[in-house]
């Protein structure tokens, strides 16, 4: 009987960190989503698609030098209607790390 309790103890908390894990990144992608179409709005340009494609995670240094998850995000925009660029943007947990468009000091 506790060999079961032991099993159901561990997988309820595996379910916890995975929702956890989860639910922080659909915050990070919302923060991401809301960076990328204000960046787009101050530069002029037109965000395509309206939403941002996760493009990496990785373990690093934040700008403050402590070590935090950086989640990647691209994200299309067009200048003239016509021809699409791409912009990033680098979150350290949920805060902005990072913003770029092409062809900008961004």
């Amino acid at each position: 009987m506790s060999g079961d309790f032991v099993f159901l103890f561990v997988a309820a908390a595996l379910l916890g960190v995975a929702l956890r894990v989860w639910h922080s990144s659909l915050e990070a992608r919302e923060t991401a989503n809301r960076v990328a179409r204000d960046a787009c709005s101050r530069a002029v340009v037109q965000f395509l698609d309206e939403t941002v494609a996760f493009a990496g995670l990785r373990f690093g240094r934040d700008s403050h030098g402590r070590r935090r998850w950086l989640r990647t995000y691209t994200f299309d925009y067009t200048r003239d209607g016509f021809e699409r660029s791409q912009g990033f943007v680098i979150l350290a947990g949920r805060d902005l790390e990072a913003i770029g468009l092409a062809g900008s000091s961004s």
